[in-house]
């Protein structure tokens, strides 16, 4: 089964608030889902998971979310919803690689970039991009590869990089898109001193179909890595994911059982399917 990835953002109690934050700003968005602790939203088909986590972690520019719009205006209407509040990183205005664009932070702390350019190029309204800084400086070709052979039906779709000349850039990643079974996403490597790296602050989900696979996927991505609770890991770049079982949602959807999961994979470093049916 070719189950999605996705990915998930760390709130400190304004989960629900961001998700209906975030769906008045597309055209074609929705809530899925909403409880206490997670909200989930779908954007042109493609869904974002929102978490109340708590005051741990906190959002910085190593993965943003790249917007794709075919005009101007809707860069410029979509820029000026989600900087209010925020703070600018990059101006929105014309660059060598789009006649309209502009990196922002929201005023929940996520990091945006919006791109006038076409959706024929990248279809995902909203997708996922990587900045590999400071310490894993150059190593976004390498986190690519390691990705689309470690996931199965993933491909790289296109790379550029830096030119011929262009100093200690030479050779690293400019731009990069590849897809993680139906998830696109994007990456780079940010030259100079950026002073902040990955943090679970945003995660990608890898939902499995069965024992089998969860056990394969938190070997593969954790080695090299960090393992945490409840099927949280940071792979040997970073990067956080979370190892969890496609059934997990039917389970906690049921009012009766969802209290006797959540009790029993609290207690999971990795999940165990049969233990979440025997709750």
């Amino acid at each position: 089964m070719n189950n999605p990835v996705y990915p998930c953002l760390w709130y400190d109690g304004n989960a629900a608030e961001a998700a209906r934050t975030y769906i008045s700003w597309f055209e074609n968005a929705k809530i899925l889902s909403e409880n206490p602790i997670v909200s989930q939203i779908e954007v042109d088909g493609h869904r974002l998971m929102l978490l109340n986590g708590g005051p741990q972690y906190r959002h910085n520019p190593s993965i943003s979310l790249f917007v794709t719009c075919e005009q101007e205006s809707e860069v410029r209407k979509l820029w000026s919803l989600v900087s209010q509040g925020g703070s600018v990183m990059m101006d929105i205005g014309r660059y060598d690689w789009s006649p309209c664009y502009g990196w922002c932070n929201d005023r929940f702390s996520v990091s945006w970039q919006i791109y006038q350019g076409s959706t024929k190029a990248t279809p995902q309204k909203i997708v996922p991009c990587l900045l590999f800084t400071d310490a894993r400086f150059g190593l976004a070709q390498e986190a690519i590869e390691y990705y689309c052979n470690t996931i199965d039906h993933s491909v790289l779709d296109g790379i550029m990089h830096y030119p011929e000349g262009s100093g200690a850039n030479e050779g690293k990643v400019l731009h990069a898109q590849f897809t993680l079974r139906h998830c696109i996403f994007m990456a780079m490597d940010g030259p100079g001193e950026h002073h902040f790296e990955f943090t679970p602050a945003a995660s990608f989900v890898l939902e499995c179909s069965d024992q089998e696979e969860i056990d394969q996927y938190w070997q593969k991505l954790g080695e090299g890595g960090h393992y945490s609770q409840c099927g949280w890991l940071q792979d040997r770049y970073g990067v956080s994911w979370q190892i969890v079982p496609a059934i997990l949602g039917e389970l906690m959807s049921d009012p009766a059982r969802a209290p006797r999961v959540t009790a029993a994979f609290l207690k999971m470093q990795k999940f165990d399917i049969a233990a979440l049916l025997s709750a």
